[in-house]
C-alpha cells in the first residue's frame, strides 16, 4: 500500500508542477512564469548550421545551433524557449583571429534567437554586445534559400566612457553594422 502511495504522489506531483507547452512565437505578455516555448513547426531548424560573409576586408563565419529549453530570465518572469545559439569568428584579410566567441573565448557575449517571422522566412535575435555591452541591440536573419541568409544587424548603443567601462577592455564591435550583406551556407 505505501508502495502505491508513493507512486501515486510522484505521479500526483509530476503533473501539478508541469510546464506549460506554448509555441514559439507566443506574446511575452501571455507567456506564464516557467512556461516553456516550443519549436513545434520546426521554424528554427532550416537556419542550423556554418555560414560564411566578407564584409569590409573581415572574413565572419557564424555557427548556427539550436537548444532548447533554453533558461530565459526578465525582472517580470523566467521561462525556457527553443532558441537558436551563434557563436562566431571574426578574421582580418591576413588571417588573424579579431574575435572568437566560437570557442567561448569571449564568455559574456550572446547572441541568440528570441522571435521568429515565419511568412518573412526571418529570425530575430537579441545581441548582448562586445564587452560593456557595446554594441548591444538586434540582428535579423532572413532565409534567401537553402544556402543563403541575409544579414541585419543594428546596435542600440556603439559607445561607451572610461567611467562605465575600463579602457583595457576591448569594446570595438566586430560583427558587421549593416543591411543585405549575404552569408552562404558552407
Amino acid at each position: 500500500m505505501k508502495c502505491l502511495f508513493k507512486i501515486l504522489g510522484i505521479f500526483v506531483s509530476y503533473f501539478c508542477h508541469a510546464q506549460q507547452t506554448l509555441p514559439l512565437n507566443t506574446a511575452f505578455s501571455t507567456i506564464p512564469n516557467g512556461a516553456q516555448l516550443k519549436d513545434t513547426n520546426n521554424e528554427l531548424n532550416p537556419y542550423i548550421g556554418i555560414y560564411k560573409a566578407n564584409f569590409n576586408g573581415n572574413e565572419v563565419t557564424i555557427f548556427i545551433t539550436k537548444q532548447e529549453n533554453k533558461l530565459e530570465e526578465s525582472a517580470k518572469k523566467n521561462y525556457y524557449m527553443d532558441a537558436l545559439i551563434v557563436k562566431y569568428i571574426v578574421k582580418n584579410s591576413a588571417g588573424a583571429t579579431l574575435q572568437d566567441t566560437q570557442n567561448n573565448n569571449v564568455y559574456n557575449i550572446e547572441l541568440y534567437s528570441i522571435s521568429t517571422r515565419p511568412d518573412q522566412n526571418s529570425v530575430h535575435f537579441f545581441y548582448s554586445g562586445t564587452n560593456c555591452s557595446v554594441g548591444w541591440g538586434d540582428i535579423r536573419l532572413k532565409k534567401i534559400n537553402s544556402t543563403q541568409l541575409s544579414w541585419e544587424y543594428r546596435p542600440d548603443d556603439i559607445v561607451t566612457t572610461a567611467a562605465k567601462c575600463p579602457p583595457t577592455l576591448d569594446t570595438k564591435i566586430y560583427l558587421p553594422e549593416t543591411k543585405d550583406l549575404i552569408f552562404t551556407k558552407q
